[in-house]
């Protein structure tokens, strides 16, 4: 593929000579095996484009999640630009096609490597930074990010449902299985919300807010989640009381949901995006 065809699968409307997207295309088994003259390769770009990215995600998620904590936008961003989800992207627009290999990485399949097109993801984020400036960068790291935002905000962590995940990881700590109560609605009938709590052995560890019951409870699943709540299946705990005292989270008395509970909503379902 191309350099020019690649523009137009990006649809940005870019136009004209971008002085580092051969470079941004430029896996370093090429750069090695020429002779003479400057070896340039992508990883000083893969260098700046993760920053930018970063950078970028994280502005999008302040303004998509305004109520989410510090710990619950580490773990979504990390989510969204984790080298399989670029990745991802990368094989969305064909972006390997478009790189330039080395004969040998050629032959051994390189060009369509998980993390060959997660660097290469980022490096052309770095040649829009340099070469058209940050807006450029911002536009191409939304729609970079915008497939798995949507499945993150629409309840699943990223691909997977958010109540059997915090499930499975509840009951590896040798806890019982989640329970799910309505604690109230909120507004009239015609847009109405319900507010559901996740608890585990009585204590509430995550609540949501949703436009049905069940969005609200994959919410309230998500929440716990999100703030690190559950930690990861680990060896299960002697004991179901100390099992849920690990996923409470934060002590009581410091703000927040009732007994240290995580909170989250399901933003782009009940408001649509901030912008």
């Amino acid at each position: 593929m191309l350099p020019s065809e690649l523009l137009q699968r990006l649809d940005l409307g870019l136009e004209g000579d971008l002085p580092h997207l051969e470079e941004a295309l430029t896996h370093p088994s090429f750069s090695n095996e020429q002779r003479g003259g400057r070896r340039v390769d992508n990883q000083r770009l893969e260098f700046l484009g993760d920053a930018v990215l970063g950078l970028c995600v994280t502005e999008l998620l302040m303004e998509r999640f305004p109520g989410a904590r510090e710990g619950e936008l580490s773990m979504m961003r990390s989510a969204l630009v984790n080298t399989d989800a670029l990745a991802a992207w990368a094989r969305g627009i064909e972006l390997g096609a478009a790189l330039r290999v080395g004969r040998g990485a050629e032959v051994a399949g390189e060009r369509d490597q998980t993390n060959v097109l997660a660097d290469a993801t980022e490096a052309l984020v770095a040649a829009l930074y340099l070469d058209r400036g940050f807006e450029s960068a911002r536009a191409l790291s939304r729609k970079i990010a915008a497939s798995p935002l949507a499945q993150l905000a629409s309840g699943s962590l990223l691909g997977r449902d958010a109540k059997s995940e915090l499930q499975e990881r509840v009951q590896a700590r040798g806890a019982a299985s989640p329970r799910y109560r309505l604690m109230g609605t909120e507004g009239p009938d015609h847009d109405r919300a319900f507010l559901v709590a996740v608890e585990v052995d009585g204590q509430v560890i995550g609540t949501g807010r949703g436009r049905s019951k069940k969005l609200a409870e994959q919410a309230a699943a998500r929440a716990a989640l999100l703030s690190c709540a559950a930690p990861e299946p680990a060896a299960a705990a002697s004991d179901g009381r100390a099992a849920a005292e690990t996923l409470r989270g934060a002590p009581e008395g410091r703000g927040g949901p009732p007994s240290g509970a995580a909170s989250s909503e399901q933003t782009v379902n009940d408001r649509g995006p901030s912008r």
